[in-house]
């Protein structure tokens, strides 16, 4: 029944605030979710805007490979 690849995959997102501006001594890591897409329907990078608790603000995250 399953091909070989699934449509949906599990993706992490990655706050780019944090990544490009380093971490600071005050935060204590890079802000992280997982959540799922569809292959077929958004090919490309997925870049949401999320809430950062390192930053306190809503920020764009984006997909980083496993």
């Amino acid at each position: 029944m399953a091909k070989g690849k699934d449509v949906r995959v599990r993706v992490i997102l990655e706050c780019t605030n944090c990544v490009r501006n380093g971490v600071n001594k005050e935060s204590p890591g890079i802000s992280r979710y997982i959540t799922q897409k569809n292959r077929h329907n958004t090919p490309s990078r997925l870049e949401l805007r999320k809430f950062c608790p390192y930053c306190f603000k809503h920020t764009i995250h984006g997909e980083i490979k496993k």
